[in-house]
């Protein structure tokens, strides 16, 4: 088993777009429980207009601080959406103890950059957990943006990244209304940028996790 935390600790980053929309390409072949610990609960709304069509397992009713229990679940990956704030550091904690990677969302917005660094330095490095940074909300009509963002990941923040990236695009933005993720979507012009973008970033992500050993739950059972 391999847990992943998509973290970041500002609003609006696209975490739980990452954590539904990854989760569901990661299912081809392999079991998947996505689990939200984040107060504001928007995974969790998200399943809930989904009912039982999503493609994977799901809880909402984990305490963080029976987090380490999770290694005892059968499945290959599970994914855990944490909270989005400066507040509620007790519970990122609880996850990333027992998380073996991390996947940071960020989209190429100025003030996000300032949460992306506390959370690396403050929650990641001190643990050595192995982490990359996800491009979202990418607009390509934008000239040079995706190139930027990249360069600043590499040479200003010098971090990790994905090779892959997510493009804004209003399938996307619709998913949790409609309760589907892009492993559902008909592949249509309108859809298949997302399709293409999250499958790519799940199957980076799988590569990555490959060569990540995985961590021993602390307090495990």
């Amino acid at each position: 088993m391999k847990v992943i935390a998509i973290a970041g600790q500002k609003g609006g980053i696209g975490k739980t777009t990452t954590v539904m929309n990854v989760a569901a390409c990661l299912t081809r072949g392999r079991r998947v429980l996505v689990v939200d610990v984040d107060p504001q609960e928007s995974t969790t709304w998200w399943a809930e207009n989904a009912g039982e069509e999503l493609p994977f397992d799901f809880t909402a009713d984990v305490e963080p601080g029976k987090l380490s229990r999770i290694r005892n679940a059968d499945y290959d990956y599970v994914l855990i959406d944490t909270p989005g704030t400066l507040d509620n550091t007790d519970v990122l904690s609880a996850v990333l103890d027992v998380t073996d990677f991390v996947v940071l969302p960020l989209n190429p917005e100025p003030l996000a950059v300032p949460a992306l660094r506390r959370t690396v330095a403050h929650h990641i490095v001190p643990r050595g957990l192995d982490y990359r940074v996800l491009l979202n909300k990418i607009d390509r009509r934008v000239f040079g943006q995706l190139e930027d963002w990249q360069k600043l990941i590499d040479d200003g923040l010098k971090m990790p990244r994905f090779n892959g990236y997510v493009r804004a695009s209003k399938s996307i933005a619709d998913g949790p209304l409609d309760g589907k993720v892009v492993t559902q979507y008909n592949d249509t012009r309108a859809t298949q940028n997302a399709i293409f973008d999250f499958t790519t970033v799940a199957r980076e992500l799988q590569q990555a996790l490959e060569a990540t050993p995985a961590a021993t739950a602390k307090g495990a059972n």
